[in-house]
């Protein structure tokens, strides 16, 4: 099975001069809780819920001067939509990691897989392979 059967169609991403507070609205609006983030049309970060709670209200700064390269994950893991879903859950599971954007061959991204998408689509023993090791607590 092809990473595209499975995976969320139609992501959309920021850019990292985008105020957290708009990201935040977003995540709500999408009901989503991450959102990748790109710089001159390439992929170089992920803003996630936690991102904004630990990296920005947790720290007391002031939310209306925030953007997302201040509190996006730097770099950012990827697959391809022709990637066989169990080695893009390996790729989840080696960088603990809950949703991977996903790339077409024109090096778009065309769709996101996420831990629902993998439980609706590939079945319970990898999907229950894939919760254990990213929810492992993070030495």
């Amino acid at each position: 099975m092809k990473v595209r059967e499975v995976m969320h169609k139609g992501v959309t991403w920021v850019e990292a001069n985008t105020p957290v507070t708009e990201i935040a609205r977003r995540m709500r609006d999408e009901d989503v809780g991450s959102i990748p983030v790109g710089e001159d049309d390439r992929l170089i970060g992920m803003v996630t819920d936690r991102d904004i709670a630990c990296r920005a209200v947790a720290n007391g700064r002031d939310m209306s001067a925030l953007k997302a390269r201040d509190v996006m994950t730097k770099g950012i893991s990827w697959c391809r939509d022709d990637t066989d879903v169990k080695e893009a859950v390996h790729l989840m599971e080696e960088k603990r990691i809950r949703r991977l954007p996903v790339i077409d061959g024109a090096k778009r991204m065309v769709g996101m897989l996420a831990l629902g998408d993998i439980s609706h689509g590939a079945g319970q023993k990898l999907c229950g392979e894939m919760v254990s090791a990213v929810s492992a607590h993070h030495a």
